[in-house]
């Protein structure tokens, strides 16, 4: 990841989503809404299934007073259509919900069902070679322990490990990334998913994943919403809800009471048009489908959540843990100066070090080369007129070098270029202390400051030393300012010393860091802060930090990592991409932010269509609520028809915030509150009057009632 990619801001990458007017998406969701008309699945949904009981109530009174030939058919008929169309819609949201992730879950069965696998037959050849026996076989029959071979242009039939060859992959199909990447045996870049496609060469793979149990199996479940649990915080909603929707079964009820009292009578028909706009059903119709949705929206950003409790908890996080190398570091130390010994020109000292890094293809030796380019001038060479000899680095010598034009150059660790020129030699002058002094006085220095010093020497003379340091990630530090805004604690979690950890931690602005750390201190940290009522987030992609992803609320394990890893996490990150456990915090509690919203919208809403059937309920029997009808509503009739299809219409209008979140903000607890009672609290009260008026005028214009 590049300072520009660190630095942008948070969910830009929702790439692929589909839009809420997709066809795709739509056509299908009809029909899923009337199958969600089933009373076994409806019943999950305690608010939209009472109504549902109410409205095949009402349908019979209707079917019944169509037989004796009463009046008033077409307006008991025009109730019974919206109270059911307000059932259809709620239904109609969570399809949609659903609908969003069905293209890509079709894609990923296909990938499964249809891919063939070479699998090796016992007693092949240990090496690629032509004579390989192998069967092909569906990849679904593929078990675990099978060794397949995939060559290019090959599609991976299922989750393993790499145990022989190095390719590769086009993981497009899983991560959405149009990079290929570099897969291996051995090391941290051994795992593949099955569904990712091979571009060059060829690996063997053994099969790690049972059948049904592979990423693919878990994302097809997971967009389909088949695995899909309840949160805690969704259930307690569900029980607020359900509540309230008793309450005013009971206050309904007592109703007719008064109105006998006052000499009249209400039609069961107006009962239950005041019943269905008292109960919230505007966050009872949306709220499976914001939770549906949270999950999407990490699936579409790349991570693949094993709970939609994982989900909740992540906007709940306290604190969060966050690995240096790759996370807060770009990954690899950069050359950042050359710090010459008295008496050598920085400029020798460069091209030495240069020379000795034309050959080094880490990223370390690179840059060593391009700071050279940088800060002299010097520029890569062509070595092969020179016969030039590259010694390269091992770690029984911990140096590397070239011997070029009869100078012997060394670069490496210090004490390993120190040990290598005072080695005894019997026609060599013996290394000054004072440049041994010197040079061990630097490499302190830059130790001390939390770099990694190089020493170099031509032949048994010491030039100096090159500084490599960690690269912070720029924007890192604007990033956990924002985190710390919303009240996250963040901890660097390195095995570097406490003096380099130090140095890391102060440049890139994190509250704290663990260094030298271990699977148990990471483990022992995790717990100390959840003894402490805290949720914590983590992430890792090692089997060390398998203990440590298990015991986290949040646990996401990079893809890229160990089986270990990725078992123990409740999150797997496709991507492997550890600083994006950042937007899944800022996912969660945009999760959070938009059921917060919803409720206080679906509140204050039912507040204000009270004004519009209460009057017009009691007027008859009571003349002076004639005063309560501030949105001067035509008549009776047409004031509980409005507020029946606004109570429908407002469903399908805040189907897209439900889908797409409420947009994200690092505030804090108070600031929040204080936004959602003044956009959403004051909006619910606002848009009944607007929207029951307009429906009226419009109902009282065609005649309806």
């Amino acid at each position: 990841m590049t300072d520009i990619d660190a630095a942008k801001p948070p969910l830009r990458r929702d790439r692929g989503a589909a839009t809420l007017l997709d066809p795709a998406i739509l056509v299908p969701a009809i029909g899923q809404a009337f199958r969600k008309l089933d009373p076994r699945l409806l019943w999950r949904n305690p608010v939209m299934f009472v109504v549902a009981v109410v409205a095949t109530l009402t349908t019979l009174l209707l079917l019944r007073d169509a037989v004796a030939g009463r009046p008033g058919l077409g307006f008991a008929l025009q109730v019974n259509l919206w109270l059911w169309f307000t059932v259809l819609f709620a239904t109609f949201a969570e399809a949609v919900a659903e609908g969003r992730g069905k293209a890509q879950a079709a894609t990923l069965r296909r990938a499964r069902t249809e891919t063939q696998a070479k699998r090796l037959l016992p007693g092949s050849s240990g090496q690629y070679a032509a004579t390989g026996l192998w069967q092909p076989v569906p990849a679904p029959e593929l078990r675990q322990g099978d060794i397949v071979l995939v060559e290019a242009g090959d599609i991976i039939p299922s989750d393993g490990e790499v145990i022989e060859g190095v390719a590769s992959v086009n993981e497009a199909a899983i991560t959405g990334e149009s990079a290929p990447v570099i897969r291996e045996s051995g090391g941290d870049r051994s795992a593949v998913t099955g569904g990712t496609q091979v571009l060059s060469d060829w690996i063997r793979v053994r099969i790690t994943a049972a059948p049904g149990s592979t990423f693919l199996d878990r994302m097809i479940a997971l967009v389909e919403g088949a695995a899909r649990q309840k949160t805690p915080n969704e259930i307690a909603l569900n029980i607020l809800l359900a509540g309230m929707t008793l309450i005013f079964v009971l206050a309904v009820a007592t109703i007719p009471s008064f109105a006998a009292y006052a000499g009249g009578e209400i039609p069961v028909l107006v009962l239950v048009a005041l019943f269905v706009t008292l109960i919230p059903t505007t966050i009872g119709a949306l709220l499976s489908a914001i939770g549906i949705a949270g999950m999407d929206r990490l699936v579409r950003f790349n991570v693949l959540a094993m709970s939609g409790r994982a989900v909740e908890a992540a906007g709940d996080v306290d604190t969060l843990l966050l690995d240096k190398t790759g996370t807060i570091t770009l990954g690899n130390r950069q050359a950042s100066a050359f710090v010459p010994l008295s008496g050598v020109d920085a400029r020798e000292l460069a091209d030495a070090a240069q020379l000795a890094s034309l050959s080094d293809e880490t990223p370390e030796g690179r840059s060593i080369v391009v700071l050279a380019k940088e800060t002299h001038g010097l520029r890569g060479r062509d070595m092969a007129p020179l016969h030039a000899t590259f010694v390269p680095f091992s770690a029984q010598t911990r140096m590397s070098g070239v011997d070029v034009d009869g100078r012997s150059i060394r670069k490496g660790a210090v004490d390993a270029v120190i040990a290598h020129v005072t080695a005894p030699a019997a026609d060599a002058l013996p290394v000054p202390e004072a440049s041994l002094r010197e040079l061990r006085a630097i490499a302190e220095r830059i130790s001390n400051a939390g770099g990694t010093p190089l020493a170099v020497a031509e032949g048994r003379r010491l030039l100096g030393v090159i500084h490599l340091k960690d690269i912070v990630k720029g924007g890192i530090r604007e990033r956990f300012a924002e985190l710390r805004r919303m009240g996250i604690r963040t901890v660097m979690i390195t095995g570097d010393n406490p003096l380099t950890a130090a140095a890391i931690a102060a440049e890139a602005g994190v509250d704290d860091f663990l260094a030298q750390a271990t699977p148990e201190a990471k483990l022992g940290l995790i717990r100390k802060e959840q003894a402490q009522g805290k949720l914590v987030a983590m992430c890792g992609d090692g089997t060390n930090d398998a203990p440590a992803l298990a015991q986290a609320d949040v646990g996401v394990a990079m893809n890229t990592g160990t089986m270990a890893a990725r078992e123990a996490g409740n999150m797997v990150d496709l991507d492997s991409d550890p600083t994006k456990l950042i937007e899944i915090v800022e996912i969660g509690k945009q999760l959070l932010m938009t059921r917060g919203a919803l409720t206080t919208f679906s509140i204050a809403n039912d507040v204000a269509k009270y004004f519009a059937i209460i009057p017009a309920m009691f007027v008859a029997f009571y003349p002076q609520l004639q005063a309560f009808n501030v949105m001067k509503l035509a008549t009776p009739e047409s004031a509980i028809l409005s507020a029946i299809i606004f109570n429908a219409l407002i469903i399908v209008a805040l189907i897209p915030l439900s889908l797409q979140g409420v947009r994200y903000r690092a505030v804090g607890a108070a600031a929040l509150l204080r936004r959602n009672l003044l956009v959403y609290g004051l909006g619910g009260l606002v848009a009944p009057f607007l929207g029951i008026k307009l429906i009226d005028m419009l109902v009282s214009a065609i005649g309806l009632a």
